[in-house]
C-alpha cells in the first residue's frame, strides 16, 4: 500500500466494487452489470476471497487515518461516519468469519441458499438479453449449491453445525421451491413461464437443471446433513450470541439489561393493549378479541386483491406525508406491493431499488397458502416495510449517493437501524393519527408485542436465562423454543404457521432479532433528545430530513448522532 492521500468514502466505495466484483447478488441489487449470469460463490474459497477483501479494506483505512493524522487532516462529519460504519462493519464481519460461523449459516430466512433464488427476483427481464442472463444463471445454479454444500460439509469436519431444526425448515421450503410439495411447477418454471415463447425452450431447460439441482440438494440436507446435526443444540451460548448480535446491532449488547427493559415494555404495552380491546369487544381478552377480528373483522380475499389493496394504503401514505413530515418526490415515490414466492419466510420482508432506480423498492407479502387475509393486522406492517418505513430511508439514502458511500447504503447497513427505523416509522403513523381505528391500532400494538417478544425470547433462549417471577408466564423456568412458541401464541395474534416459522428464525439468526425493538429505542432516544436540546425550534420534518441522509449507523454511535441534529 503506497502513502498516498486517500478518503473514507473512497476507501468505502472501492471495498463495494471489489466485493461486487466478486459477490453477483451485491452487482445484482445495486443494479450493476445486468448482463452477468453468474451465482454467489458459496464454497469455502468464496467466502474467504470475500473475507481477504474486508482485510485489505481495513488496512486501507488504517494507512488513511495514518496518512490524515500525519498531514493534519480533518475529515467532514460524512467521511467520519463512514469511517466508523466500515471498520466496525468490517471487524465484525470478520469476527464471525474467523469464528467459523459461516460453515454453520443454514436457516430459514437469508441464507447463503435464499440467495441463489432471491437473485432472480432482482433480474430484469424486459429484453432477449435480461432472459438470456436468466437462462445463464439457472444453469450456474447447480455450482452454487455445490460450493454451499462443500462449505456445508466442512462444518461437519469442523463440528460447526446448526440445528437440526433449521434443516427441517429449510428442507421444508426446498419442496415448495421444486414443487415437491404440492405436485406442481417448481417456482424456477413458473419464474421463466413469461418468458418470450421463442425462448422457452432454452429457459425451460435451465428451469429444469435449477430444480433438480435444488431438489438434491434437499436430499443431502436429510440424507446427509440431518444425522451428522443430530444432537447440535438449538441455543447458541453467549459467546456465538454477542458476536451475531454485534453483527446485527452493530454494538456490544449487554444482554441482562436488554432482558429487563425488553420485560418492562412487554407489561407496558400488554395493558395497553388490553385498553384498547375493550374498545372493540367490552369484556373480552386480548386473545379473545384478536380471534374475533381474525372472524369477523374485515377482511380480503385473494393474493391479487390484498396485493392491490396493500398499494393503495402505500399509495395513500405517500400522498399524505409528502410535504408535511417528509419530502418524497421523484423515484422515491415509487414502491410496489408484490405477493412473494412461495417457500419464502413467513414474514413480509422488503426488497430496495436499484442504485439508478430503474428497478423500484419492493414490499413483498409471503402467503403461506393463505386465501383471506385480516386487514386489522397489516396496515402497520406496510408502513413498517414500506412507507414511510424501508423504502423511504432506504430510497433516501440511494438518492443521497453524492454524498454517501455505496457502503453506507448497501453492504455496510446496519440491520437495528434500519429496522428500529421501520420500527419507528410504525408508531409516528400512530402518533400522527393514521391508526386510530381501534382494530388497525390493536393490529399496530400487536406488531410492537411481536417486537418486544423477540427481545424477551431472543437473548432467552439463547443463553437459557430464567423467566423472571412477575411475568405471569412459567415463572423461574428456563426458557425453551417450546416456551417461546407458547408465550408468542398466548401475546402475539399470529397462526401456528407464523409462530413456528418466527421461532425457527430467531434460532438460526441468533441476535437479529432484538435489533427491531432496540433499534427503534435508539431511534425515539436521538429524536426526544434533539427535541429537548432545540426546544421550540425542533422540527420535524427538517428532524427526518437529516436523518434520513445520513447513511447508515451502529447502535452504538446512532442516539447521539441523531441527538445532534
Amino acid at each position: 500500500m503506497t502513502d498516498e492521500p486517500s478518503t473514507p468514502r473512497r476507501i468505502a466505495d472501492d471495498h463495494v466494487a471489489r466485493v461486487a466484483a466478486l459477490d453477483p447478488m451485491i452487482s445484482t441489487r445495486l443494479g450493476l452489470h445486468p448482463e452477468d449470469d453468474r451465482q454467489p460463490d458459496l464454497s469455502p474459497e468464496g467466502f474467504e476471497a470475500l473475507a481477504d477483501v474486508a482485510r485489505r479494506t481495513l488496512s486501507a483505512l488504517d494507512a488513511c487515518e495514518r496518512y490524515a493524522e500525519k498531514h493534519g487532516t480533518v475529515f467532514e462529519d460524512t467521511e467520519r461516519n463512514c469511517a466508523r460504519l466500515l471498520r466496525e462493519r468490517l471487524t465484525a464481519e470478520l469476527a464471525q468469519h474467523e469464528a467459523g460461523d459461516q460453515f454453520r449459516q443454514l436457516r430459514n430466512v437469508n441464507s447463503p441458499l435464499h440467495r441463489v433464488r432471491s437473485i432472480f427476483t432482482l433480474m430484469p427481464t424486459d429484453t432477449d438479453e435480461d432472459w438470456a442472463a436468466v437462462a445463464g444463471r439457472l444453469r450456474n445454479l447447480p455450482a452454487a449449491l455445490d460450493g454451499y454444500r462443500a462449505t456445508l460439509a466442512e462444518g461437519i469436519t469442523r463440528g460447526l453445525l446448526c440445528a437440526p431444526r433449521q434443516v427441517h425448515a429449510v428442507s421444508g421450503q426446498l419442496a415448495a421451491w421444486t414443487g415437491q410439495d404440492g405436485g406442481g411447477a417448481s417456482w424456477f418454471a413458473t419464474f421463466v413461464a413469461g418468458a418470450p415463447e421463442r425462448l422457452r425452450p432454452e429457459l425451460d431447460a435451465a428451469a429444469d437443471r435449477a430444480t433438480t439441482a435444488a431438489a438434491a440438494f434437499r436430499d443431502w440436507l436429510r440424507a446427509g446433513y440431518l444425522p451428522a446435526a443430530d444432537g447440535t443444540p438449538d441455543a447458541v451460548g453467549s459467546e456465538r450470541y454477542l458476536r451475531a448480535a454485534r453483527g446485527s446491532t452493530g454494538a456490544a449488547l449487554d444482554p441482562a439489561e436488554a432482558y429487563t427493559w425488553a420485560w418492562e415494555e412487554f407489561h407496558r404495552t400488554y395493558a395497553e393493549m388490553g385498553t384498547e380491546a375493550g374498545r372493540i369487544l367490552p369484556g373480552a381478552t386480548v386473545r379473545e378479541t384478536m380471534d374475533h377480528l381474525n372472524r369477523h373483522g374485515h377482511a380480503i380475499t385473494g393474493e391479487e386483491n390484498i396485493r392491490a389493496w396493500l398499494q393503495q394504503i402505500m399509495d395513500e401514505a405517500i400522498d399524505a406525508l409528502d410535504g408535511t413530515h417528509f419530502d418524497i418526490s421523484g423515484p422515491i415515490r415509487r414502491v410496489e406491493t408484490r405477493i412473494a414466492p412461495p417457500g419464502s419466510s413467513g414474514a413480509p420482508y422488503y426488497t430496495g431499488p436499484s442504485l439508478d432506480f430503474s428497478r423500484p423498492g419492493y414490499t413483498n407479502l409471503p402467503t403461506l397458502g393463505q386465501h383471506t387475509f385480516p386487514t386489522w393486522e397489516i396496515v402497520s406492517t406496510w408502513y413498517h416495510e414500506g412507507v414511510p418505513g424501508h423504502h423511504l430511508q432506504t430510497a433516501r439514502w440511494t438518492a443521497a449517493v453524492d454524498r454517501l458511500s455505496r457502503y453506507q447504503i448497501s453492504l455496510g447497513a446496519v440491520s437495528a437501524d434500519k429496522e428500529g427505523w421501520a420500527l419507528y416509522a410504525e408508531r409516528l403513523m400512530d402518533e400522527l393519527g393514521f391508526l386510530t381505528d381501534p382494530a388497525r391500532r390493536l393490529g399496530y400494538l400487536d406488531k410492537q408485542m411481536l417486537r418486544i417478544i423477540r427481545v424477551i425470547v431472543d437473548i432467552g433462549m439463547h443463553l437459557e436465562l430464567a423467566i423472571p417471577a412477575d411475568s405471569g408466564f412459567h415463572p423461574g423456568e428456563r426458557w425453551t423454543p417450546d416456551l417461546a412458541t407458547a408465550f408468542m401464541a398466548a401475546h402475539h395474534g399470529s397462526d401456528t404457521a407464523r409462530r413456528t416459522s418466527e421461532i425457527d428464525r430467531y434460532l438460526g439468526w441468533p441476535g437479529q432479532a432484538i435489533g427491531y425493538k432496540l433499534g427503534e429505542r435508539a431511534w425515539l432516544q436521538g429524536r426526544e433528545a434533539s427535541r429537548r436540546r432545540l426546544g421550540a425550534d425542533f422540527d420535524l420534518r427538517t428532524w427526518h430530513t437529516k436523518a434520513l441522509t445520513l447513511g447508515s449507523l451502529g447502535l452504538a454511535d446512532l442516539a447521539d448522532t441523531l441527538a445532534s441534529l
